[in-house]
């Protein structure tokens, strides 16, 4: 987008560009959000930056009426798989937090002085203030959705005293913690969630989103669904998800809840969408946004990709009847390829039975809380033990052992930083991985937008229900970059009763 794109857009204060780019007014010195109720700046005074941590370096305050922060993430960060938006993955999964700027540069290949003159040229920030404006917005998130003590929301936000939490909030938001959490005290959200406080390992806290967002990501989950690892229910209009994963410093669960009661606060302005998470150290609270994020593709900019699916014919009438589809990320990168594998050339619920059974091998989730009550194997564990509870071809069940092994024993690592040609490269070689594999792994873990898996069983199945495609692309190459959302719609067509 030009200048007078974006300026067009705050002008109309369209929200579906919240959090794709900020709008930074001279004569006030603060950033807002491109939907801000205040009065339009004139043109001369406005200065549009790509993040907020770029507002923050070029020394623009918070706006206290918008709460740019409490927006959506960009979607730029999937469509994007340069260097920049792999970066942004990572941090955003909290590489920085744990790692540092070393860590993260080891992985994406680069010294750490490249990657700050690429960021800095890309996003107008450095990667330390691409990690502060992450942890800035956390931290928001923590004081004004529950009543977790200051020293909690800090660690948890992913700094490393209450001094540089204290100081973070006062130059960002132009208000202390106290401040902050007392200008959401009034709110109705904050009204309907009196009672004790939260535990300080456990919270619920809302998940903003761009409407529309189609519900039908949770019936995808539940499919797929491990017994004893997740669980999804429906209870009275109201849709949940939930599981156990291991993250960096230990175990974790949550549950996301999609209807029209009992959220702490609205995504967008419609149905809301709730987390409520366990967590065995809080300073893992960062990862767990983002992967949940992902998981349920909340930084969508679903009007948009609506949009240009709906020029293809085949696609218009799922668009019209499923708006906002969504598509599922992954919570852990290894568990998706290990789950993609034995998924191969079977049904879904073949797959899920067989899941079911390797199962057993995970470890047993701490604290005897109801609900999931073990981990998904980790790939050691698999290679261990799992050519006894596997049931097909011995020449699948191999290579299903020897991946394990290779991600065990560290000679196959890919994950979130990693771009479609990567994991090409580190997947392909392995026994048993083919292009779909590699095209559905890319899908879900990297959150790749124009994957079509053109020799899908469901996706060809689905092609037969949709409208007729005669003298249109096999490849649907009409939606690019969007053809993964094309494969959720014929997906969904697929299964359609």
């Amino acid at each position: 987008m030009d200048f007078w794109q974006r300026y067009r857009a705050i002008d109309t204060r369209d929200p579906r560009f919240d959090g794709q780019f900020y709008t930074a007014v001279r004569s006030t010195g603060i950033y807002c959000r491109p939907s801000c109720p205040a009065r339009t700046p004139k043109p001369g005074n406005v200065t549009f930056y790509e993040t907020s941590a770029a507002a923050h370096e070029a020394g623009y305050r918070a706006c206290k009426r918008c709460l740019p922060e409490a927006v959506p993430g960009t979607p730029a960060w999937n469509v994007r798989s340069d260097v920049a938006g792999r970066a942004m993955r990572l941090i955003n999964d909290g590489v920085i937090n744990r790692e540092g700027v070393d860590g993260l540069a080891r992985r994406l290949g680069y010294s750490t002085r490249q990657l700050n003159r690429i960021l800095s040229h890309e996003l107008g920030a450095g990667p330390l203030s691409l990690a502060r404006a992450s942890r800035a917005q956390t931290a928001r998130t923590l004081l004004v959705s529950t009543d977790m003590l200051f020293s909690d929301v800090a660690f948890a936000s992913g700094f490393n005293s209450i001094r540089q939490f204290n100081d973070t909030i006062g130059e960002v938001f132009a208000m202390t913690p106290t401040a902050l959490r007392g200008s959401a005290a009034k709110s109705p959200a904050r009204r309907g969630s009196a009672g004790p406080a939260p535990a300080p390992a456990s919270l619920t806290l809302n998940l903003p989103y761009r409407e529309p967002f189609d519900a039908g990501i949770f019936d995808f989950l539940a499919a797929r669904a491990i017994p004893g690892i997740e669980a999804a229910t429906v209870e009275e209009g109201r849709r949940s998800y939930s599981r156990s994963l291991q993250l960096p410093r230990g175990q974790a669960s949550f549950t996301v809840s999609f209807g029209p009661a009992g959220a702490v606060d609205r995504g967008s302005g419609g149905s809301q969408l709730q987390l409520r998470a366990t967590l065995a150290d809080l300073h893992d609270l960062p990862a767990l946004l983002s992967r949940v994020r992902r998981l349920f593709d909340l930084d969508a900019d679903p009007l948009a990709i609506d949009e240009a699916l709906s020029v293809d014919p085949r696609l218009r009438g799922s668009v019209v009847a499923l708006p906002g589809i969504r598509l599922p990320g992954a919570v852990d990168p290894a568990e998706l390829l290990i789950r993609a594998m034995i998924g191969q050339q079977i049904t879904v619920a073949a797959a899920r039975t067989a899941l079911t059974q390797l199962s057993v091998l995970g470890t047993p989730v701490g604290g005897g809380t109801a609900g999931p009550d073990r981990l998904f194997p980790t790939a050691a564990q698999i290679a261990e033990g799992g050519r006894a509870l596997l049931r097909g071809p011995q020449r699948r069940i191999d290579a299903l052992i020897s991946t394990a092994t290779a991600m065990a024993d560290g000679s196959v690592d890919f994950g979130y930083g990693d771009d479609e040609a990567a994991l090409a490269r580190k997947l392909l070689p392995l026994p048993g991985i083919g292009p779909w594999t590699v095209g559905y792994v890319a899908m879900r873990v990297l959150g790749a937008p124009d994957v079509f898996l053109g020799n899908d069983a469901a996706v060809r199945n689905g092609l037969k229900v949709v409208a007729d495609g005669s003298g249109l692309s096999a490849d649907f190459r009409e939606v690019s970059p969007w053809r993964s959302y094309a494969v959720m719609h014929l997906w969904r067509a697929a299964v359609k009763p």
